[in-house]
């Protein structure tokens, strides 16, 4: 063990930032994936948990490709909880000088089982609209924990002085809020609409959560383009009061693809590839934002290894 522990990182080095940064990669992916199976039909691929089969952790050829789609988002699961152990133990050593690195990858240590319980819940639920949501919104909720991670890494603990004027802050929450309710929106949209994300039994689809989806994509529009506003509104302040503002350009030019792709998706009648697009761009905005608002403090103390990403 303590040959083992020789060779864990004692600073800040290569292998806790990359770890940092596939903790955050594969997190966006597994949205990926997760869209990936609920736009296929696949959500009971594999009909049980948390076994594939009765009788087979993996699937089976007899299962087709509903089969192998479901499985390997269980597997990219497994490969993100295994960096995550990874993550974990990059920063293990520095749990006294770096207390905020080890609490992040703690808790993203933590949510890994949560999130496998959460994933067998909806297999069992026969794909319950609301816990679908739940296991999206505990995603979504794991990119910020990681983009702080990664944050963190590079640019050192979190600092007392704010870099910008308190009013632009109160904006950037602001804007970040709306955020949020996109989110939620999206999710309750999402689960009013056709992807119900299994076709074992045409006759019994998966339910559906009774809204009216027609109503919720209009509703789901109206935080999303305050969001847009909002972040413009961040961009030109940035540019006529001279502060930071690569990360409002960058969250910016996401809002601009994924109105886009929404507007688009709504007239061609939610195709699947589309719809998994704006799922993986609302997780890559999550981040976004968030590294927008890490940017508004300095660090406490100057990081030590490689360029910041401010």
């Amino acid at each position: 063990m303590k040959a083992t522990r020789h060779w864990l990182p004692t600073t800040v080095n290569r292998v806790v930032r990359a770890t940092a940064w596939l903790s955050l990669v594969f997190q966006v992916l597994l949205i990926g994936t997760g869209g990936a199976v609920r736009l296929t039909a696949s959500g009971l691929g594999c009909p049980t948990w948390p076994q594939c089969t009765a009788d087979s952790f993996v699937n089976t050829p007899e299962m087709g490709l509903h089969g192998i789609i479901e499985f390997g988002n269980r597997a990219l699961g497994f490969v993100l909880a295994l960096i995550t152990i990874a993550a974990f133990l990059a920063v293990v050593r520095l749990r006294k000088q770096r207390p905020d690195l080890f609490r992040l990858t703690l808790v993203q240590g933590l949510s890994i089982p949560f999130q496998a319980v959460l994933g067998g819940v909806t297999v069992l639920t026969g794909l319950n609209p609301y816990v679908v949501g739940a296991h999206f919104a505990v995603s979504i909720a794991l990119v910020v924990v990681t983009t702080i991670l990664v944050w963190r890494v590079h640019n050192g603990p979190r600092g007392s002085m704010y870099v910008v004027p308190a009013w632009y802050v109160v904006i950037g929450h602001v804007t970040s809020l709306a955020v949020v309710v996109t989110v939620v929106f999206g999710i309750l949209t999402t689960g009013s609409g056709p992807h119900a994300g299994d076709n074992s039994d045409p006759a019994r689809p998966a339910p559906r959560n009774g809204l009216n989806p027609e109503v919720l994509q209009h509703v789901h529009s109206w935080p999303a383009y305050t969001t847009f506003a909002l972040t413009l509104a961040l961009v030109v302040l940035s540019i006529v009061f001279a502060l930071p503002r690569r990360w409002q350009l960058a969250a910016l030019g996401i809002e601009v693809v994924q109105i886009a792709v929404g507007i688009t998706q709504a007239r061609l009648g939610l195709p699947g590839l589309l719809v998994g697009t704006h799922m993986v761009l609302a997780g890559v905005l999550v981040a976004a934002m968030t590294a927008v608002l890490l940017s508004f403090r300095g660090a406490a103390v100057a990081p030590t290894t490689a360029a910041t990403l401010r």
